[in-house]
């Protein structure tokens, strides 16, 4: 489980990574910081935070690699910081398993924002299901949800289709969760940003052309996992100009 309480601060440039300290510190985090990225893989390894900040262009291993490594033994929330403002490079950062992304120069403010809107999404669990877990099923728990083959529990954090472990970012997981709970209403691709914003139960919020599109990247991803097409769905039904609902 991660640390509520703890963060890291993964930034080459020292005055940055000073800034992104005292950022986190002040709303209350412990910080550890690195400026590579095999320094912040081991401090993840070590300490478990609950949110990490990652710089694209590190020297040597780059944010996009560290992040892949990262999410391959980590459920940290991974924010990531780039001064290229490229579409493709949103994109790459949110394949590599990214919750977010800001471009620098960034408001501090508007840092601490993110990171806390992301922290009032509802998490009790977190990382695969591995060998140790509970066998549960469906008959024993009445918390899971099902579609042809398709099963998520959402206190543990699992996912499966057809009996196969799906490995998933948090926030395809509550992508999935969303449309899952939703069955065949259509869920909007804004009302999926304002979800992994925490914003939703505000009833206000502004969603930009940047959040739309990372919830397609999102969903593009999470597709891949479950090894569907978009043009033949299994699971997730696309509903063009509006969102996305289970398929029948």
């Amino acid at each position: 489980m991660p640390n509520s309480q703890t963060a890291v601060v993964i930034e080459d440039d020292p005055d940055i990574r000073d800034l992104i300290d005292q950022v986190l510190e002040q709303a209350g985090f412990t910080v550890f910081a690195a400026g590579s990225g095999p320094e912040g893989i081991e401090l993840v390894d070590q300490h478990g935070p609950v949110v990490t900040t990652l710089d694209v262009s590190l020297p040597g291993m780059d944010g996009f690699e560290t992040a892949r490594r990262i999410r391959a033994s980590s459920s940290t929330y991974i924010v990531m910081l780039t001064a290229r403002a490229e579409e493709i490079d949103t994109l790459q950062g949110l394949q590599a398993g990214a919750d977010d992304y800001m471009t620098k120069p960034f408001r501090p403010r508007e840092l601490r924002a993110r990171i806390e809107a992301m922290l009032r999404r509802p998490r009790v669990g977190g990382g695969a299901q591995t060998a140790a877990s509970p066998a549960v099923t469906a008959d024993d728990d009445p918390d899971w949800l099902e579609h042809r083959g398709l099963r998520l529990h959402p206190d543990m954090h699992i996912a499966s289709a057809d009996g196969e472990d799906l490995d998933l970012t948090r926030s395809e997981f509550d992508i999935l969760h969303d449309l899952m709970s939703a069955g065949r209403r259509v869920v909007g691709k804004e009302d999926l940003a304002l979800m992994l914003r925490g914003d939703r139960t505000a009833g206000v919020g502004y969603v930009s052309e940047h959040d739309v599109r990372a919830i397609e990247v999102h969903v593009a991803n999470l597709r891949r996992k479950l090894g569907e097409s978009a043009m033949q769905p299994r699971w997730i039904e696309t509903v063009r100009g509006v969102g996305y609902r289970l398929a029948l």
